[in-house]
């Protein structure tokens, strides 16, 4: 499913559920950004899944996945809320976090959205 996300966006009439997705490499962590389908394809809406690799006491890997679903009529309030909760983190309880690396952040987006039309994502799958 998780795919390069500009050959998906290609197909975007496909009798799937699955529409487009985002996969968001952070540390030790992956979020997968998947936009949907309802059934009957009349609707669309968004889930957020939290992707932690573990290893198991036998040597093997599993995966801890945590997901949410945003509707649509949701993601005006989510976003203010998400904005709201950051600049008070930021503001109060990371006083002590030099700024620049919230820049650094921004820049490595930045990088990211500019190369959107690459034909590749880094995503290592082993690592997820």
């Amino acid at each position: 499913m998780y795919k390069d996300e500009n050959e998906r966006s290609f197909y975007p009439d496909r009798n799937s559920e699955d529409v487009w997705s985002k996969p968001v490499r952070a540390g030790k962590r992956t979020y997968f950004f998947d936009v949907k389908t309802t059934k009957g394809n009349n609707d669309y809406y968004l889930t957020i899944t939290e992707s932690k690799r573990r290893q198991e006491a036998d040597g093997s890997f599993s995966f801890d996945k945590h997901k949410i679903f945003l509707y649509k009529e949701d993601f005006d309030k989510f976003l203010e809320g998400l904005e709201e909760v950051i600049a008070y983190m930021k503001e109060n309880l990371l006083k002590d976090v030099p700024e620049h690396t919230y820049e650094t952040w921004r820049s490595s987006q930045d990088a990211a959205k500019s190369n959107e039309g690459s034909a590749f994502t880094d995503v290592d799958f082993e690592q997820l």
